[in-house]
């Protein structure tokens, strides 16, 4: 079973840095993409970032460019989104997805 957690959100105000974790579980984590994805209130959800955990090949959209990076560390079958200069539209539940599957959501909310 897939399993997916994600971790990490709290309220920072804007400018701020967050690390979200997302630890997976119940599948072959070295052969396969990992990514995150938002959603704010009233919109749908947009993908953020993804990762191919086996060769590191990273993916953003435009309005995360040059702020996120995600990363894993494969010891830990963890993903990570370090999140920095973050803007009040960044603000949404941030959910990590693999293999058809998502986590629980975890919240950031960014202040003006």
């Amino acid at each position: 079973e897939v399993q997916l957690q994600a971790s990490g959100g709290g309220l920072v105000q804007a400018g701020g840095s967050l690390r979200l974790s997302c630890a997976a579980s119940g599948f072959t984590f070295a052969d396969t993409t990992i990514g995150w994805f938002r959603q704010a209130p009233g919109k749908e959800r947009e993908g953020v970032s993804c990762i191919d955990i086996s060769d590191g090949t990273t993916a953003y959209t435009d309005s995360v460019k040059g702020r996120f990076t995600i990363s894993s560390d494969n010891a830990k079958n963890t993903v990570y989104l370090q999140m920095n200069s973050l803007k009040p539209e960044d603000t949404a539940v941030y959910y990590c997805g693999a293999r058809g599957s998502w986590g629980q959501g975890t919240l950031v909310t960014v202040s003006s």
